[in-house]
């Protein structure tokens, strides 16, 4: 029998003396991660919920460890992320790049061989105590043994690929991401310490120049921002919506479809795969163990 392991990460805000002094305060994202963890628990999922203070780097790359290290050929793993998204300049170091440069997100779906993204940008997921690059997610996740089934919904901006382009959610919405001000300024802060992180991950890249096989559905394209809400993201709410207590049919594609219906044309979620997915997971119905 297949095991399932899932992670759910909801940040309302972030830790301001490590953001310059901005907390970017959210309300939906801890209300997103426990929906996704009671959601998953109910599929046959094992869950992680990691809230707020708990989303750091550190907590967040060793509860996927943890997960490569139990799962096998056959198993699965969830990964759900609510919180802000932002990107840096995918500045070339001179370093040689062994396929790591396009991670979930990047739009490609297969590696490169080159540390370049396609828009020179990084996506980052905007953890408590700083920004977890795109290319760490799928160092993270290329750990799993082959054959590993793994699926992440990223509730946040700049979730479909790495650009992006102001006019997102609605009036009145707030959206979940990073003011380009603070990006600016963390950025030029922390320049050196991410070109050495980067050429760590071209140094470890994945197993035998391969990237992991994935699946990601997002907030939105990459032109696009993603809308936090009074109780839940409106792209987690539309999931929850679709999913309605598991009387959903389909597969993964007509799940993102019937999702994408939900939202309005400024919020058009993205499905988005990596490396080579078994075409009979796609169409799985989703959150099947």
């Amino acid at each position: 029998m297949a095991t399932g392991l899932a992670l759910h990460v909801g940040l309302n805000s972030v830790d301001p003396a490590r953001y310059e002094g901005w907390d970017g305060t959210l309300i939906a994202c801890e209300n997103d991660a426990h929906d996704m963890a009671r959601l998953a628990r109910a599929a046959g999922f094992e869950s992680t919920v990691l809230l707020t203070p708990e989303g750091t780097v550190a907590n967040v790359t060793a509860v996927l460890g943890e997960a490569a290290a139990r799962l096998g050929p056959g198993d699965i793993l969830l990964f759900s992320y609510s919180g802000h998204g932002g990107q840096l300049p995918d500045v070339n170091d001179g370093s040689t790049a062994t396929g790591t440069g396009t991670g979930i997100g990047d739009g490609t779906g297969a590696a490169t061989g080159s540390d370049h993204e396609p828009d020179a940008l990084d996506e980052t997921l905007v953890l408590y105590d700083r920004q977890f690059l795109d290319d760490e997610v799928q160092r993270a996740f290329s750990a799993f043994a082959d054959d590993v089934r793994i699926v992440s919904f990223f509730d946040c901006c700049h979730s479909g690929s790495s650009i992006e382009i102001p006019g997102g959610p609605g009036a009145g919405a707030t959206a979940r991401f990073m003011p380009e001000p603070q990006q600016r300024q963390l950025y030029e802060r922390d320049r050196g310490f991410y070109a050495e992180l980067r050429r760590s991950l071209a140094e470890t890249g994945p197993r035998d120049g391969a990237g992991p096989d994935a699946l990601l559905v997002s907030a939105c394209q990459d032109n696009q921002e993603a809308s936090d809400g009074d109780v839940n993201g409106a792209f987690t709410g539309a999931l929850l919506q679709v999913w309605d207590d598991g009387a959903f049919r389909g597969g993964y594609r007509d799940f993102h479809r019937a999702i994408q219906r939900r939202l309005p044309p400024t919020q058009s979620p993205n499905l988005y795969l990596t490396g080579t997915p078994d075409p009979q997971f796609v169409d799985q119905r989703p959150f099947t163990v």
